[in-house]
């Protein structure tokens, strides 16, 4: 497929104002300005001048794990029968005909990040995947890129009702430095073990197995943490065990945005279209991505989702440029941002030769409430558009 006559914002250095993209192997083989020759052999996709951007990238949802208009039977994002559980895997709960798949994909969105929840200070490894397909192995792009963390209210209120630790702060950090520390130790016997015939490797252990990654640093550490508090313990605790880490949420973030990026800590904001639903959210501004991003904060943004539905993405975007977010920065806070946070920038966030064939075409604005993309092309497929 060739896409000619296109407006092409790129995410990288250069964008095509008139330009052309050549697809092939659901690859882009070819980006640059419209060349005068003539299209032989190949599917062409005039698009007339309208705008063609990297397909979104949503990378904080639920997306999958918990199903829109069930109850119990499709609520998978919290194994709350322990506090900590690293070694759940996103790739086995999410559903990939949660008909939200589709919802996102229209809206554009064709790479989302998605894994449980925040009961646990410790929950499990999140998967990154593509918005189409059938079977979830199929659409994966990283099946372990983080271990989710969470601090603050959540696990507080979900393990006070039960009586049990953590039901404060401090019982919360303790939990996730005791499995780091227990996995620190598991490696070190392990290594212990292959080094000295006589010694024995440690007893198989599914929880240290499950974080090995994570202190190795092959794995990020995502951080649930709105309070400005809760954000410095995860940097302390990041620090501590040498973790690459990123913090989701932030909603105080613009109170402490100085010291964030003095910290070079990446943020994922979000979600955006709320209302002050916990104690936790009552300093939630709009402002927030602005203010990150004035301090020179690495941020994307997020929906949350099912918080805030998937398809309103772009639209949350348009919300913080409405708050003072550069329009263009906004761009980038959908696209290749969070593929360089999320650690996925070799494949998705941007059109460069070379990467994934995600792209979207959109005649209009598309941080505005009217608009939609016109097409959704993913792995180089066109995908039909439903109304």
């Amino acid at each position: 497929m060739i896409i000619i006559n296109a407006n092409i914002k790129t995410m990288e250095k250069e964008n095509f104002p008139n330009g052309f993209i050549r697809i092939r192997n659901g690859k882009i083989e070819q980006v640059g300005g419209m060349p005068d020759l003539k299209w032989e052999d190949d599917e062409i996709l005039d698009v007339q001048g309208a705008t063609v951007l990297p397909g979104l990238i949503d990378a904080h949802s639920h997306i999958g794990m918990w199903e829109d208009g069930l109850g119990f039977e499709g609520d998978d994002g919290n194994e709350e029968t322990d506090p900590t559980t690293p070694q759940m895997r996103a790739i086995d709960a999410i559903n990939p005909m949660d008909f939200c798949f589709r919802e996102a994909l229209d809206a554009g969105i064709t790479t989302v990040l998605t894994g449980p929840g925040s009961a646990n200070p410790i929950s499990g490894t999140w998967c990154a995947v593509k918005t189409a397909g059938r079977r979830i192995d199929d659409m994966t792009v990283s099946e372990q890129v983080g271990m989710k963390f969470a601090l603050g209210e959540n696990p507080k209120s979900v393990y006070n009702g039960k009586g049990q630790t953590p039901m404060t702060r401090m019982g919360t950090a303790a939990l996730i430095r005791e499995e780091l520390q227990k996995t620190v130790r598991y490696m070190q016997d392990m290594k212990k073990s292959k080094k000295e015939p006589d010694v024995d490797p440690p007893e198989y252990d599914a929880k240290c197995e499950a974080l090995i990654p994570v202190l190795k640093r092959k794995m990020k550490a995502f951080f649930h943490a709105h309070r400005a508090d809760d954000i410095f313990t995860a940097i302390r605790i990041a620090k501590e065990f040498k973790l690459d880490y990123v913090i989701i949420h932030a909603t105080e973030g613009y109170q402490v945005a100085d010291l964030l990026a003095e910290e070079k800590a990446p943020v994922i904001a979000g979600p955006i279209i709320c209302d002050r639903s916990k104690p936790e959210l009552r300093n939630m501004k709009l402002q927030n991505a602005a203010v990150l991003k004035k301090n020179g904060v690495k941020t994307a943004i997020c929906t949350d989702h099912p918080v805030i539905p998937i398809q309103y993405l772009a639209l949350s975007a348009g919300l913080c440029v409405k708050a003072g977010l550069d329009y263009e920065e906004a761009l980038r806070m959908l696209t290749i941002v969070p593929a360089e946070i999320c650690g996925l920038s070799s494949r998705v966030g941007s059109i460069k030769k070379g990467k994934d064939a995600d792209l979207i075409v959109v005649k209009g604005d598309l941080l505005d409430v009217y608009t939609s993309p016109s097409y959704v092309i993913l792995n180089g497929k066109l995908i039909e558009k439903h109304d």
